[in-house]
């Protein structure tokens, strides 16, 4: 196969959430993008890792973009519209398709591969947008402190594809253009003593990396749909993290990560609940009490009686984070063994549940749990992509540390306050036990802006950051790396690079003359983009 060459305004490797939400900021203001995707589906957290949207309590009235609402609105519009909803479903303004607890919008993600690529489909059409599909980033050519191509390999079989480009973003799950470009950058632990925050440790540990997980989707039907006895299952079966006290990874109990107590939680397969009076809202309920109704994202009680045999369960607990080591800069071979085992842990946490998990009505097993392979567009019933809840990172112009915005540190005087905003977003910091044997770290955060400075590497200087490599710290990720602050950022990213296109001006430029800055804030906020939190409300933490 020979190989090929393109040229484009913009390049967006990655086409997650926040890879899209470049691509359409960009192509919007007039850029032609080439948007690139390794995976059968484009969606990243949302889609082909299965991971329900994360997102705070406020996000039906403000504090996410507007092409961001715009895809909210989009997946319950197709619901209503295609779903045999009852009337009462029909009627919810806040239809939460599968009534989960975790988010307001539990939903299955081929709905949302759906919505996205309406979302694309006129600039694609237009030829303003090229999806280069199932391909990967391999090396990268610079000059200077410039990138100047990507090379992308398939992973498939068919031909590499070279891209050159003004403006390339990295916009993939695990900053993997960043050690291609020589773009420096960090990972894991930053040491106190370099960020001083007072939940780093006195060393910087940068193979310290928070969990990996691998999700999947189960209903619960008759019949007997217990899976093969998965490789390594009595490895998994007995392991026992020191964070679990001597409780084992696969069972209902895990540390609860705000007081680390150890709490027990329940499982009741379609418990015959009234999904209508779901109120999915952690600041008030963290809502995994029962974990069958956790990450539900499909109620079959919002649907006409009949149409549904089952709801359908995400699973993405404690019991499959895999935390024995990390993915970041080891050789591929390595990563990919260590992604193969955290699959079979996942296979081995269902493998448990059909087997030998202890039932309320004090029997074991619930061997009725069937995988949905279709749900998750993959072949085995795990989630296509793994879902990595930390990235390298770039050392960036502007870094947020813990100092910004825990509600420890700061309190009523809420984050630190950017004259260089791009957007908004709120979290707690939310870190899963880590590769370096931490447990959770789980604090209140204060509402926060997203500072242009973290999308900008301090060196590289037409490579913007556009996913969760922004310059955050390991524990300022734990808040920074949701669902709606991803595609805030990598809507900022699109914008800014169309707007350097536009203009002439280059991002650091932009970010360092108020003038030139308050031109591209302007613009920002003309497209549905919110700088600054709505003052007058309360904000709980």
């Amino acid at each position: 196969m020979t190989q090929q060459d393109l040229q484009t305004d913009v390049l967006v490797v990655g086409a997650g959430l926040g890879g899209i939400a470049a691509a359409l900021a960009a192509a919007g203001r007039g850029a032609r993008v080439v948007l690139t995707e390794e995976h059968p589906w484009i969606g990243g957290q949302l889609t082909s890792q299965a991971v329900p949207p994360d997102e705070h309590p406020w996000v039906e009235r403000f504090g996410v973009t507007a092409r961001y609402r715009a895809l909210r609105d989009g997946i319950r519009d197709v619901y209503r519209r295609r779903y045999p909803l009852t009337g009462a479903a029909r009627a919810w303004p806040a239809l939460n398709p599968g009534a989960g607890w975790v988010s307001k919008l539990c939903h299955e993600p081929r709905v949302a591969v759906g919505v996205l690529e309406e979302m694309l489909a006129p600039y694609r059409s237009a030829g303003r947008i090229r999806l280069l599909e199932r391909v990967r980033p391999t090396s990268a050519t610079t000059d200077g402190d410039r990138v100047t191509s990507v090379t992308l390999g398939s992973v498939v079989g068919g031909p590499d594809v070279t891209v050159s480009a003004a403006y390339t973003i990295d916009a993939t799950e695990t900053g993997e253009l960043l050690p291609l470009t020589g773009t420096e950058y960090v990972t894991g632990f930053e040491a106190a003593s370099e960020t001083g925050e007072p939940s780093a440790p006195d060393v910087a540990q940068p193979d310290n990396v928070q969990a990996l997980s691998v999700c999947f989707a189960v209903e619960h039907v008759d019949g007997d749909h217990t899976i093969d006895r998965p490789e390594r299952y009595d490895f998994w079966r007995s392991y026992a993290p020191a964070a679990w006290r001597g409780e084992r990874l696969l069972s209902w109990t895990a540390p609860n990560p705000r007081t680390l107590a150890l709490d027990e939680r329940s499982f009741t397969p379609n418990p015959g609940d009234d999904p209508l009076r779901v109120d999915a809202d952690q600041s008030r309920n963290a809502g995994d009490g029962n974990l069958w109704l956790f990450r539900r994202i499909a109620a079959r009680d919002l649907l006409e009686p009949g149409f549904r045999d089952s709801d359908l369960c995400l699973v993405n607990w404690p019991s499959i984070d895999y935390f024995l080591d990390h993915v970041l800069d080891v050789p591929r071979d390595v990563a990919q063994a260590r992604i193969a085992d955290a699959r079979r842990l996942s296979l081995s946490m269902l493998y448990w549940m059909q087997t030998e998990a202890p039932r309320a009505d004090g029997g074991t097993g619930f061997p009725g749990l069937r995988l949905r392979p279709d749900v998750m567009g993959s072949a085995d019933g795990l989630a296509q992509a793994v879902y990595h809840r930390e990235s390298r990172r770039i050392r960036a112009v502007t870094t947020v540390t813990e100092n910004d915005v825990s509600h420890a540190v700061r309190g009523e005087r809420g984050a630190t306050r950017y004259d260089d905003s791009v957007g908004v977003g709120m979290y707690r910091i939310d870190l899963h036990p880590s590769t370096g044997g931490d447990t959770y770290i789980d604090v209140p955060s204060t509402p926060f802006e997203i500072p242009l400075g973290a999308l900008l590497p301090r060196r590289t200087t037409n490579l913007l950051a556009g996913n969760k490599n922004i310059g955050t710290t390991h524990i300022t990720n734990g808040c920074y790396r949701l669902h709606p602050v991803e595609w805030n950022v990598g809507e900022a990213a699109g914008h800014l690079a169309a707007h350097c296109l536009a203009t002439g001006h280059v991002p650091h430029e932009v970010q360092e003359k108020p003038e030139l800055l308050a031109d591209y804030q302007r613009e920002l906020t003309a497209t549905g983009i919110e700088l600054r939190w709505p003052e007058g409300e309360v904000y709980p933490y």
